[in-house]
Protein backbone atom coordinates (compact mmCIF):
# COMPACT_ATOMS: atom_id res chain seq x y z
CA UNK A 1 0.00 0.00 0.00
CA UNK A 2 1.13 3.64 -0.66
CA UNK A 3 2.14 5.79 2.41
CA UNK A 4 -0.35 8.27 2.26
CA UNK A 5 -0.65 12.07 1.00
CA UNK A 6 0.56 14.47 3.91
CA UNK A 7 -2.12 16.94 2.62
CA UNK A 8 -5.45 17.58 0.44
CA UNK A 9 -7.24 20.73 -0.17
CA UNK A 10 -10.19 20.53 -1.40
CA UNK A 11 -10.29 22.37 -5.30
CA UNK A 12 -13.82 22.92 -4.92
CA UNK A 13 -14.90 20.93 -7.71
CA UNK A 14 -18.17 19.50 -7.88
CA UNK A 15 -19.68 16.94 -9.99
CA UNK A 16 -20.39 19.07 -13.24
CA UNK A 17 -16.50 19.69 -13.49
CA UNK A 18 -16.31 15.83 -14.66
CA UNK A 19 -18.95 15.71 -17.18
CA UNK A 20 -17.12 16.20 -20.27
CA UNK A 21 -16.26 12.62 -20.31
CA UNK A 22 -18.41 10.21 -19.08
CA UNK A 23 -17.05 6.08 -18.54
CA UNK A 24 -19.50 3.94 -19.28
CA UNK A 25 -20.34 -0.08 -20.29
CA UNK A 26 -21.47 0.36 -23.57
CA UNK A 27 -25.02 -1.12 -24.17
CA UNK A 28 -23.93 -3.22 -27.40
CA UNK A 29 -20.76 -4.80 -26.31
CA UNK A 30 -20.50 -4.23 -22.71
CA UNK A 31 -16.77 -3.09 -22.87
CA UNK A 32 -16.35 0.53 -22.24
CA UNK A 33 -17.81 3.51 -24.23
CA UNK A 34 -17.30 7.05 -23.82
CA UNK A 35 -20.53 9.79 -23.27
CA UNK A 36 -18.95 13.07 -24.53
CA UNK A 37 -19.89 16.45 -25.29
CA UNK A 38 -20.56 16.78 -28.95
CA UNK A 39 -17.58 19.49 -29.97
CA UNK A 40 -19.11 22.85 -30.65
CA UNK A 41 -22.38 22.42 -28.73
CA UNK A 42 -22.12 24.68 -25.57
CA UNK A 43 -25.88 24.35 -24.73
CA UNK A 44 -28.65 26.37 -23.78
CA UNK A 45 -27.16 29.61 -22.52
CA UNK A 46 -23.45 28.55 -22.70
CA UNK A 47 -24.20 26.00 -20.04
CA UNK A 48 -22.27 23.00 -20.65
CA UNK A 49 -24.56 21.13 -18.62
CA UNK A 50 -27.58 20.85 -20.83
CA UNK A 51 -24.80 20.31 -24.09
CA UNK A 52 -25.46 17.73 -26.45
CA UNK A 53 -23.59 14.43 -25.77
CA UNK A 54 -22.82 11.42 -27.66
CA UNK A 55 -22.10 7.90 -26.55
CA UNK A 56 -19.62 6.11 -28.55
CA UNK A 57 -18.03 2.76 -28.18
CA UNK A 58 -14.33 1.63 -30.32
CA UNK A 59 -14.83 -1.75 -29.39
CA UNK A 60 -18.18 -2.70 -31.32
CA UNK A 61 -18.75 0.86 -32.90
CA UNK A 62 -22.10 1.52 -31.17
CA UNK A 63 -23.18 5.36 -31.01
CA UNK A 64 -25.91 7.20 -29.53
CA UNK A 65 -27.49 11.02 -29.28
CA UNK A 66 -28.71 12.59 -25.90
CA UNK A 67 -32.05 12.88 -26.35
CA UNK A 68 -31.94 16.49 -24.61
CA UNK A 69 -34.28 15.46 -21.72
CA UNK A 70 -32.62 16.66 -18.33
CA UNK A 71 -30.18 14.95 -16.88
CA UNK A 72 -30.95 12.42 -13.85
CA UNK A 73 -28.37 12.46 -10.92
CA UNK A 74 -27.46 9.78 -8.35
CA UNK A 75 -29.58 10.56 -5.45
CA UNK A 76 -26.02 10.37 -2.78
CA UNK A 77 -24.30 6.82 -2.27
CA UNK A 78 -28.25 5.11 -2.42
CA UNK A 79 -28.51 6.26 -5.59
CA UNK A 80 -27.44 3.68 -9.07
CA UNK A 81 -24.21 4.45 -10.31
CA UNK A 82 -25.17 5.67 -13.84
CA UNK A 83 -23.99 8.26 -16.32
CA UNK A 84 -27.27 11.22 -16.14
CA UNK A 85 -27.63 11.64 -19.88
CA UNK A 86 -28.01 7.88 -20.87
CA UNK A 87 -28.54 6.03 -17.60
CA UNK A 88 -25.79 3.37 -18.78
CA UNK A 89 -23.76 1.95 -15.55
CA UNK A 90 -20.63 3.79 -14.81
CA UNK A 91 -17.43 1.76 -16.14
CA UNK A 92 -15.34 3.01 -13.31
CA UNK A 93 -17.33 1.29 -10.45
CA UNK A 94 -16.14 -1.05 -7.55
CA UNK A 95 -18.03 -2.67 -4.56
CA UNK A 96 -17.08 -2.23 -1.06
CA UNK A 97 -17.99 -3.96 1.94
CA UNK A 98 -19.63 -0.21 2.94
CA UNK A 99 -21.47 0.81 -0.54
CA UNK A 100 -20.34 1.20 -4.20
CA UNK A 101 -18.02 3.82 -5.17
CA UNK A 102 -17.76 5.14 -8.38
CA UNK A 103 -16.32 7.70 -10.71
CA UNK A 104 -17.35 9.31 -13.92
CA UNK A 105 -13.92 9.72 -15.61
CA UNK A 106 -10.19 9.50 -14.37
CA UNK A 107 -9.92 12.90 -13.16
CA UNK A 108 -12.66 12.21 -11.06
CA UNK A 109 -10.90 9.01 -10.26
CA UNK A 110 -7.71 10.45 -9.40
CA UNK A 111 -9.44 13.42 -7.15
CA UNK A 112 -11.38 10.61 -5.00
CA UNK A 113 -7.66 8.89 -4.73
CA UNK A 114 -6.06 11.84 -3.50
CA UNK A 115 -9.08 12.84 -0.75
CA UNK A 116 -9.05 8.89 0.65
CA UNK A 117 -5.00 8.36 0.16
CA UNK A 118 -4.57 12.00 2.36
CA UNK A 119 -3.98 12.06 5.62
CA UNK A 120 -4.41 15.66 6.18
CA UNK A 121 -7.92 17.19 4.77
CA UNK A 122 -8.13 21.00 4.48
CA UNK A 123 -11.40 22.28 3.30
CA UNK A 124 -11.69 26.36 2.60
CA UNK A 125 -12.72 28.13 6.06
CA UNK A 126 -16.05 28.20 6.26
CA UNK A 127 -15.73 32.36 5.96
CA UNK A 128 -14.16 32.08 2.83
CA UNK A 129 -16.12 32.70 -0.80
CA UNK A 130 -16.73 30.57 -3.51
CA UNK A 131 -18.67 26.91 -3.49
CA UNK A 132 -19.29 25.19 0.11
CA UNK A 133 -20.86 21.06 -0.88
CA UNK A 134 -18.53 20.56 -3.19
CA UNK A 135 -17.68 16.77 -4.51
CA UNK A 136 -15.24 15.97 -1.56
CA UNK A 137 -18.14 17.55 1.02
CA UNK A 138 -20.43 15.09 -0.65
CA UNK A 139 -18.98 12.11 -0.13
CA UNK A 140 -20.41 9.89 2.06
CA UNK A 141 -18.89 9.45 5.52
CA UNK A 142 -17.76 6.11 4.84
CA UNK A 143 -15.62 6.99 2.44
CA UNK A 144 -13.96 10.08 4.11
CA UNK A 145 -13.25 7.60 7.63
CA UNK A 146 -9.81 6.82 7.89
CA UNK A 147 -10.06 3.30 8.76
CA UNK A 148 -11.37 2.83 5.89
CA UNK A 149 -8.47 4.04 3.64
CA UNK A 150 -6.93 0.69 3.05
CA UNK A 151 -9.82 -0.73 1.46
CA UNK A 152 -10.82 1.78 -0.39
CA UNK A 153 -7.35 3.02 -1.96
CA UNK A 154 -7.51 -0.95 -3.08
CA UNK A 155 -11.00 -0.53 -4.66
CA UNK A 156 -9.30 2.56 -6.62
CA UNK A 157 -6.74 0.81 -7.54
CA UNK A 158 -8.74 -2.08 -9.07
CA UNK A 159 -11.07 0.70 -10.65
CA UNK A 160 -7.79 2.31 -12.12
CA UNK A 161 -6.16 -0.94 -13.47
CA UNK A 162 -9.28 -1.55 -15.20
CA UNK A 163 -9.96 1.73 -16.80
CA UNK A 164 -9.64 1.92 -20.41
CA UNK A 165 -6.53 3.93 -21.91
CA UNK A 166 -6.92 7.87 -22.39
CA UNK A 167 -5.93 9.29 -25.83
CA UNK A 168 -7.00 12.32 -25.39
CA UNK A 169 -10.21 11.64 -27.50
CA UNK A 170 -13.70 10.23 -28.53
Amino acid sequence: MDTPAARFRDPRSTVYDFLDLVLVRCPGCAGAARVVRVPGDEGPGGRHLFAARRLVCRGCGASRTYSGTPPTFPLGAAGPATDPYFGRPLWLRAETRHGTLWAYNLDHLDLIRRFVGASLRERAPWYDTGQKMTLVARLPVWVKRAGNRGELLRALDRMRAGAPVEDGGA
